[in-house]
Protein backbone atom coordinates (compact mmCIF):
# COMPACT_ATOMS: atom_id res chain seq x y z
CA UNK A 1 0.00 0.00 0.00
CA UNK A 2 3.06 2.58 0.34
CA UNK A 3 3.91 4.66 -1.89
CA UNK A 4 7.25 5.40 -1.56
CA UNK A 5 10.73 3.41 -0.20
CA UNK A 6 9.79 4.84 3.64
CA UNK A 7 8.26 2.73 6.09
CA UNK A 8 5.00 3.85 8.06
CA UNK A 9 6.54 4.09 11.27
CA UNK A 10 9.36 6.15 10.13
CA UNK A 11 6.48 8.72 8.66
CA UNK A 12 4.37 8.59 11.88
CA UNK A 13 7.06 9.54 14.16
CA UNK A 14 8.07 12.13 11.40
CA UNK A 15 4.27 13.31 11.69
CA UNK A 16 4.47 13.25 15.42
CA UNK A 17 7.92 14.93 15.75
CA UNK A 18 6.38 17.85 13.76
CA UNK A 19 2.67 18.23 15.53
CA UNK A 20 4.93 18.51 18.80
CA UNK A 21 7.13 20.78 17.51
CA UNK A 22 4.23 23.47 16.99
CA UNK A 23 2.55 22.72 20.57
CA UNK A 24 -0.27 20.15 18.19
CA UNK A 25 -2.74 18.56 21.21
CA UNK A 26 -4.41 14.90 22.23
CA UNK A 27 -2.23 12.96 19.27
CA UNK A 28 -3.91 9.72 19.00
CA UNK A 29 -2.68 6.95 16.23
CA UNK A 30 -5.50 4.46 15.09
CA UNK A 31 -3.54 1.06 13.80
CA UNK A 32 -6.48 -0.02 11.37
CA UNK A 33 -4.10 -2.98 9.78
CA UNK A 34 -6.74 -5.59 11.55
CA UNK A 35 -9.98 -3.73 10.21
CA UNK A 36 -11.82 -5.86 7.27
CA UNK A 37 -12.79 -2.27 5.63
CA UNK A 38 -10.03 -0.20 5.82
CA UNK A 39 -9.21 3.23 4.12
CA UNK A 40 -5.46 3.03 5.21
CA UNK A 41 -3.04 1.40 7.74
CA UNK A 42 -2.93 4.32 10.13
CA UNK A 43 -4.73 7.01 11.09
CA UNK A 44 -2.68 9.91 13.23
CA UNK A 45 -5.29 12.71 14.57
CA UNK A 46 -4.35 15.82 16.23
CA UNK A 47 -6.14 18.87 17.44
CA UNK A 48 -5.01 22.59 17.10
CA UNK A 49 -6.44 25.15 19.29
CA UNK A 50 -7.27 28.23 16.40
CA UNK A 51 -7.08 28.18 12.50
CA UNK A 52 -3.97 29.40 12.56
CA UNK A 53 -2.51 26.44 14.31
CA UNK A 54 -4.14 23.66 12.85
CA UNK A 55 -2.53 25.42 9.45
CA UNK A 56 0.91 25.60 11.39
CA UNK A 57 0.66 22.11 12.24
CA UNK A 58 -0.37 21.13 8.56
CA UNK A 59 2.59 23.35 7.03
CA UNK A 60 5.06 21.63 10.01
CA UNK A 61 4.33 18.11 8.97
CA UNK A 62 4.62 18.87 5.10
CA UNK A 63 8.12 20.83 5.68
CA UNK A 64 9.50 17.76 8.04
CA UNK A 65 8.00 15.07 5.69
CA UNK A 66 9.41 16.58 3.07
CA UNK A 67 12.76 17.41 4.10
CA UNK A 68 13.59 14.28 6.67
CA UNK A 69 11.86 11.33 4.33
CA UNK A 70 11.63 13.50 0.77
CA UNK A 71 7.85 12.46 0.59
CA UNK A 72 4.35 14.34 0.11
CA UNK A 73 0.64 14.11 0.86
CA UNK A 74 -0.82 13.15 -2.49
CA UNK A 75 -3.96 15.14 -1.15
CA UNK A 76 -4.73 18.06 1.73
CA UNK A 77 -8.67 18.89 2.21
CA UNK A 78 -9.74 21.25 4.69
CA UNK A 79 -7.29 24.32 4.44
CA UNK A 80 -9.72 26.84 3.51
CA UNK A 81 -11.38 26.92 7.21
CA UNK A 82 -8.57 24.75 8.88
CA UNK A 83 -11.41 23.54 11.33
CA UNK A 84 -10.51 19.83 10.04
CA UNK A 85 -7.36 19.38 7.51
CA UNK A 86 -6.81 15.61 6.10
CA UNK A 87 -3.79 14.67 4.80
CA UNK A 88 -3.23 11.57 2.07
CA UNK A 89 0.20 9.90 2.84
CA UNK A 90 -1.53 6.26 1.24
CA UNK A 91 -1.05 4.54 3.98
CA UNK A 92 -1.05 7.06 6.64
CA UNK A 93 -3.94 9.35 6.91
CA UNK A 94 -3.39 12.44 9.06
CA UNK A 95 -6.57 14.54 10.43
CA UNK A 96 -5.68 17.60 12.12
CA UNK A 97 -8.53 19.47 13.84
CA UNK A 98 -10.00 21.88 16.08
CA UNK A 99 -11.67 20.66 19.14
CA UNK A 100 -15.11 21.31 18.40
CA UNK A 101 -15.09 19.75 14.89
CA UNK A 102 -13.01 16.75 16.57
CA UNK A 103 -15.48 15.58 19.16
CA UNK A 104 -18.15 16.70 16.43
CA UNK A 105 -16.77 13.87 14.25
CA UNK A 106 -15.33 11.85 16.99
CA UNK A 107 -13.19 10.03 14.32
CA UNK A 108 -12.21 7.80 17.17
CA UNK A 109 -15.44 6.55 18.05
CA UNK A 110 -16.31 5.68 14.65
CA UNK A 111 -13.12 3.68 14.16
CA UNK A 112 -13.58 1.99 17.45
CA UNK A 113 -12.18 -1.07 16.56
CA UNK A 114 -8.93 -0.53 15.21
CA UNK A 115 -5.80 -0.21 18.34
CA UNK A 116 -5.61 3.50 19.72
CA UNK A 117 -2.17 4.51 20.81
CA UNK A 118 -2.34 8.00 22.55
CA UNK A 119 1.07 9.80 22.54
CA UNK A 120 1.82 11.69 26.03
Amino acid sequence: MAKTKRSSNNLISTIVDSIEEVKGKEINILDLRKLEARVCDYFVICEGTSNTQVSAIVSSINKKVSKTLKDKAWGIEGMESAEWVLMDYIDVVVHVFQKHKREFYDIEGLWGDAQSIDIK
